[in-house]
């Protein structure tokens, strides 16, 4: 198995869908021209996160995966530059709507999908107001580049969310996230750091960045090592964040 490059594309997110899909893309090329294959984007990235109250009028931002704009546009974007995609949306399935990942592999195709299994419910994350909890179970997805397991933001403070994963034989995995600055990072950031120091895992997590009404997020997106090392860390701007890994290495510990 070779060398793959992973990029975290920290964007700002705006109150337009179609200026955060043109931006995402945007930064996604620029991830492709930097030789990145997996690449990686924020939770809910198509609006800003709108979770901060409860609103009925949002439920009508939900879609299905085959109505969905980003997951219809980032398909055509990854089969034109042979890049695997995770794109993450607010899904609709007739009467339930959950906070959904669909993986799209190098040639555009959608592998399938992952809906968030634990759902959080604070001052300014009101998720059980709009998500159904996921009924997919913890899934793992065989891209051109690797097995790539899938979990989303509050997923990863249980660990039997990454275990799962792994036991699966994952050997990356990606977890789009909506952090603020209010949140201990440093202690989120040990987590990450344990959980792939004991499952010898690979693990990326993309942040949100820039201030949405009350909330402010930190971005410090992450690539770690298997080992628990930090090989890329973004600041708290927006950034584009690309690190080399060498997913034999998940085998050779294991080993």
């Amino acid at each position: 198995m070779r060398n793959v490059t992973v990029a975290a594309v920290q964007m700002k997110c705006s109150k337009s869908v179609e200026k955060n899909i043109a931006h995402a893309e945007e930064l996604v090329r620029q991830a492709a021209a930097k030789g990145a294959e997996i690449v990686l984007l924020p939770e809910l990235f198509e609006r800003p996160y709108f979770c901060q109250e409860r609103r009925y009028e949002y439920y009508e931002y939900a879609q299905t995966v085959e109505e969905n704009p980003a997951v219809r546009h980032f398909s055509r974007v990854a089969a034109e530059l042979g890049i695997v995609i995770p794109v993450s949306f607010y899904e609709k399935e007739v009467n339930n709507t959950y906070n959904s990942i669909a993986v799209l592999d190098a040639d555009g195709k959608n592998l399938g999908i992952y809906r968030k299994t634990h759902i959080p419910d604070d001052h300014y994350y009101q998720e059980k107001f709009y998500f159904t909890p996921g009924d997919t179970g913890f899934k793992v997805f065989d891209t051109e580049y690797g097995k790539v397991g899938v979990v989303i933001c509050y997923d990863r403070h249980l660990p039997e969310s990454i275990r799962t994963c792994v036991l699966k034989g994952a050997d990356l995995i990606i977890i789009p996230t909506a952090n603020t600055k209010a949140e201990p990072m440093e202690m989120f950031e040990w987590e990450m750091r344990v959980q792939a120091m004991q499952n010898q895992v690979f693990i990326a997590m993309c942040n949100r960045v820039g201030r949405e009404d009350a909330m402010d997020f930190s971005g410090e997106s992450l690539v770690i090592h298997p080992s628990g090392d930090i090989l890329a860390k973004a600041d708290d701007s927006e950034q584009l964040l690309t690190c080399e890994i060498n997913l034999q290495e998940t085998s050779q510990l294991r080993n």
